[in-house]
């Protein structure tokens, strides 16, 4: 019987559908409770960006959950009852979600075999990674060369974002209430970066417009000479978030080769988190051939 192997991700991972079914990638949804109600992140039916961010500016309870391990584990039993013989799970940072935990604890009781990769990242430097995974599946590699494909290039890729307030990122213990008073006190754009799996402060900037022109030049220089792939994500703030993919269309031309800037507003998951006004970007280096 030929190998099988399917690939699983997370809805952080902000894949576009098409995407998703071109590489038929299965998709686990995470969950925002908005008030009393709880959404699964990407449903038809469910909450929007524009639902939560009116929701944070209201002072409305918004909160975020890990898919459980049952959940997991129900997407690898289809997996396999579908003709999967191995299954690549691939998914937000640790350090972030408890997402991870739970694909490694479903890990142990699936029928076939789970290589779970930590990508220590979100959203589209999550969502790339996905993409290369598939493409070495396609290209008739293990589940194993897969993995280690996604663990490089999120390895290589460089997030950051900027926020209003650091005041969403407190509230859901993303980071430390400390950094988010000073950000408060000194009226200042924070400017973030993930690294190592976990959100640090990177520089303190006075304006908006100061804070997109750094994360301009920051991804500029995360680009170098390399072939990358560059996402655009916010919420609420797609005027700025549209001349940021204009300006690095441009600038980074010849490392794009012809590909198109990502841009988007982000999930509702990340979107809880960050809040209204957040803008990011991420430059992720194409994996050699």
């Amino acid at each position: 019987m030929p190998r099988s192997i399917a690939l699983v991700t997370d809805s952080t991972a902000s894949l576009p559908p098409e995407v998703v079914e071109r590489h038929g990638i299965r998709v686990v949804p995470l969950q925002v409770v908005i008030g009393a109600k709880s959404y699964d992140e990407g449903a038809a039916d469910g909450a929007t960006a524009k639902t939560v961010a009116t929701a944070l500016r209201e002072w409305t309870p918004v909160s975020t959950s890990r898919p459980t391990p049952a959940a997991m584990l129900e997407v690898y039993q289809e997996a396999a009852a579908s003709g999967a013989t191995e299954v690549v799970s691939i998914h937000l940072s640790a350090e972030l979600s408890g997402t991870y935990e739970s694909a490694q604890l479903a890990a142990k009781e699936a029928p076939v075999p789970v290589v779970t990769v930590d990508s220590q990242q979100l959203g589209m430097a999550t969502g790339f990674a996905v993409v290369s995974a598939a493409e070495v599946l396609e290209a008739g590699g293990s589940a194993e060369d897969a993995a280690e494909v996604a663990r490089r290039r999120t390895a290589g890729t460089t997030s950051l974002f900027y926020v209003d307030t650091l005041e969403y990122l407190r509230r859901g213990g993303r980071i430390g209430a400390a950094a988010a008073l000073l950000g408060s006190a000194l009226s200042v754009k924070p400017l973030l970066k993930l690294e190592n799996g976990r959100i640090g402060m990177l520089e303190k900037v006075r304006t908006s417009a100061r804070a997109l022109s750094r994360l301009e030049e920051l991804a500029v220089a995360a680009a170098g000479e390399q072939e990358v792939d560059v996402a655009v994500a916010h919420l609420a703030n797609p005027e700025r978030a549209d001349l940021l993919a204009r300006n690095l269309t441009s600038r980074l031309s010849e490392n794009l080769e012809g590909r198109e800037v990502v841009v988007g507003e982000v999930g509702v998951v990340i979107g809880a988190h960050v809040g209204p006004g957040m803008v990011a970007v991420v430059v992720s280096p194409r994996p050699a051939p």
